[in-house]
């Protein structure tokens, strides 16, 4: 890097042999090497330490390499490209690899060339990917971003804050990726309007929080909105926030939502001259002075339900 600071790979193998040959090689070509001989020491490292990139060895006694892969996917190094090393080279086990989450193959004998440029490539996407979460982060945006497996592959610091508040302290990764793992496999993602483009997020039968599906952000990366269960109305949300009677918090949502006087009066029942009593009244407690900021103090209270 130009900065001076090398970059951190994770080299996971249970063979001495292919350790020592490895670390050289990779500390030859300028990176700093974190050595784990399983799976579960894998994980154990990355808890206190984030490598930049993951070398995982495929076959491994007691945790094989696409488990622990599946389960650094669901924690702090949620981020940082897998390349699978293995001796297997045929198609099943390639498929294997990249459904749980890795990024790149490559079948031993290692060729170190071959290798330390596959690194510098996904090393390079990492970064750039990493600039366009900096760049959402900044924005104080709720998102994450998942797989067509399901595993999510990151999300904002805000909406990491908001997924581990529903699910009451550290996530359980896991479970949310088999429930988008189901949505993807009912068409949800086909379906971007209406309550199929909303994803509850279900803990002990109960809705914790729900993931609204925006768009289609890459070949293998779904974009969603994380936002709280509220098991409020909007209308009640509104009354939460403002000191408004029922039939004012109706109106408010209507302007919010865009609607003329004339279709609120429709909508709710009421003459033009009543909807127009209760907009001088709701003006008057949100301390505005015309239908246009009261839609947007509203809308930005109705933002993340």
């Amino acid at each position: 890097m130009d900065d001076g600071t090398q970059e951190i790979v994770l080299l996971v193998d249970d063979s001495p042999d292919a350790l020592n040959f490895l670390t050289e090689a990779l500390e030859q070509a300028g990176f700093s090497v974190l050595i784990a001989t399983s799976g579960q020491s894998a994980l154990a490292i990355v808890e206190r330490i984030t490598p930049d990139i993951v070398l995982m060895d495929a076959i491994m006694p007691k945790m094989d390499g696409f488990e622990a892969c599946r389960r650094l996917k669901g924690g702090p190094a949620a981020a940082a490209p897998v390349i699978f090393m293995t001796g297997l080279s045929e198609t099943e086990h390639i498929v294997h690899a990249l459904e749980s989450g890795g990024v790149d193959y490559l079948t031993k004998p290692i060729n170190i060339d071959e290798l330390r440029a596959r690194i510098r490539v996904h090393l390079a996407n990492a970064r750039s990917a990493q600039s366009a979460r900096v760049a959402l982060d900044a924005t104080g945006r709720h998102l994450m971003a998942a797989g067509p497996d399901g595993v999510p592959l990151w999300m904002t610091p805000q909406a990491t804050k908001l997924v581990q508040d529903a699910l009451g302290g550290e996530p359980d990764l896991a479970s949310v990726t088999d429930q988008i793992r189901q949505w993807f496999l009912s068409d949800g993602s086909e379906n971007t309007s209406g309550d199929m483009a909303v994803l509850p997020i279900l803990k002990d039968g109960q809705k914790r929080f729900q993931l609204a599906f925006l768009e289609q952000a890459g070949p293998e990366e779904f974009l969603f909105r994380v936002t709280i269960a509220n098991p409020l109305s909007e209308d009640a949300v509104l009354r939460q926030h403002f000191p408004l009677t029922v039939r004012e918090s109706e109106v408010l949502l209507w302007i919010a939502k865009g609607k003329a006087n004339r279709d609120i009066a429709e909508i709710l029942g009421l003459s033009a001259r009543t909807v127009n009593k209760h907009l001088e009244q709701i003006y008057i407690k949100l301390g505005v002075e015309n239908r246009a900021s009261a839609a947007v103090k509203a809308a930005y209270v109705l933002h993340d339900l």
